[in-house]
């Protein structure tokens, strides 16, 4: 038996169909498995809520895909709600607030400022919120510090690390960022 050109089984329209198919097929797959492994959790500041994303297909989804898994949520929430109490310096990034145009305590003052809060608050003296109004360097003081919800990378790290690592009602020891030093209390 002769094959000719045409009809040589190697080069057939069925089975060049047939593996193209396959590699089509095989590539939907990837795809499909890259994508539900692409899903991440965002906040939606407009809703005030948590959304998925995906990352490859660009795709938004108000609840939780079905059957995968969601970046980072292993790794404890994508979000949480906070307040401070920030004291600034004159090494802080922008050494002024509504409170005084020109900050020139040292950080040691801050820090020693920062600790007389904190005991006054864990003493039941006073809360967090009532304190901020009056004593926090940051313009959330006028909300009692309240930040608001936010999510990873949006705060600067040692804040967020800080804010991220604390329980529902849990008060920090001070923590120190570029803006200055730090009480939080971590809402929600």
């Amino acid at each position: 038996m002769s094959f000719n050109r045409r009809s040589s089984p190697l080069q057939s329209p069925s089975l060049r169909y047939s593996s193209q198919s396959q590699i089509q097929h095989q590539n939907f797959n990837d795809k499909m498995a890259d994508a539900s492994q692409a899903w991440e959790e965002r906040w939606s500041k407009s809703r005030n809520r948590a959304y998925y994303f995906n990352r490859t297909t660009g795709e938004s989804l108000w609840d939780k895909p079905a059957g995968v898994e969601v970046k980072g949520s292993a790794n404890g929430p994508q979000s949480v709600r906070a307040s401070h109490l920030l004291v600034k310096h004159r090494e802080s990034r922008r050494p002024s607030s509504w409170r005084e145009e020109n900050i020139t305590r040292t950080k040691e003052e801050a820090h020693k400022k920062i600790a007389a809060f904190r005991e006054r608050i864990v003493s039941g003296e006073t809360d967090l919120a009532t304190l901020a109004q009056t004593e926090s360097d940051c313009s959330s003081a006028k909300r009692g510090g309240d930040l608001g919800q936010f999510g990873r990378g949006q705060m600067q790290p040692p804040f967020e690390n800080a804010a991220f690592a604390l329980q529902v009602g849990e008060l920090s020891q001070p923590v120190e960022s570029d803006s200055g030093v730090h009480l939080i209390l971590r809402t929600a």
